[in-house]
């Protein structure tokens, strides 16, 4: 279930925008929301654009767009892809409405008129079941994205705190990662390239000295 929605710039970890939440869900949610805030000052401009991070019973689940950061902490066994398709909603609607905005406001929560969009999609996705057809074409192109969810960075937020990891090094590290399977997939395709020379080079020669013999001995 989505319990709490914040919109902040990324650059200055400004607050543009949040859901209203009840007073019970403020004091469940008042530990969560201060970690929140610790990951927005982690976030740079070389982050991962989509992660998630675990907490308790909870996970934050972050995406970054066109200077935007959108964090929805939501229940552990919610499904990791409707939190991202709920975020992406949220996000072009935000780009839409204010996009041309961001970069110019000085005060906290300029968009407070977006608590109402974001109160209408929350009511949406709080459901998973109906959640899934609300959100069909976020979802489309999620698949289209991503393939496969589980390729969405993961962290817990344990290590954020007390390892001192930060969101970039994170990023830095799946960059490694993806740059070494790059590696990896061409020296692949060069061995492979290699063996097919050397088990048809011989096939190859010996046809061409035919050719060369048939040619001499015709011509």
């Amino acid at each position: 279930m989505v319990k709490s929605t914040l919109v902040v710039r990324a650059s200055d970890a400004l607050p543009l925008a949040a859901s209203v939440d009840d007073e019970q869900t403020e004091i469940a949610l008042s530990e969560h929301k201060q970690q929140a805030k610790l990951i927005f000052r982690r976030i740079g401009p070389t982050s991962e654009p989509r992660c998630s991070i675990e907490s308790g019973q909870y996970t934050l689940h972050y995406y970054i767009a066109e200077n935007v950061i959108y964090l929805v902490i939501a229940e552990k066994s919610y499904p990791r892809k409707l939190a991202f398709s709920y975020l992406d909603e949220l996000s072009k609607e935000f780009h839409t409405s204010y996009g041309a905005r961001v970069d110019g406001v000085r005060k906290p929560y300029a968009f407070v008129g977006f608590d109402t969009f974001m109160s209408k999609t929350t009511r949406l996705y709080q459901d998973t079941r109906t959640a899934s057809a609300a959100g069909s074409s976020s979802m489309d192109k999620l698949n289209d994205e991503l393939q496969d969810v589980t390729r969405i960075m993961t962290k817990n937020m344990e290590e954020l705190l007390w390892r001192g990891d930060s969101l970039d090094r994170m990023s830095h590290l799946s960059t490694s990662l993806r740059s070494e399977s790059e590696k990896y997939r061409r020296a692949a395709r060069n061995i492979n390239i290699n063996a097919m020379i050397r088990q048809y080079a011989p096939i190859g020669a010996v046809a061409l000295l035919v050719i060369i013999f048939i040619y001499w001995r015709f011509s």
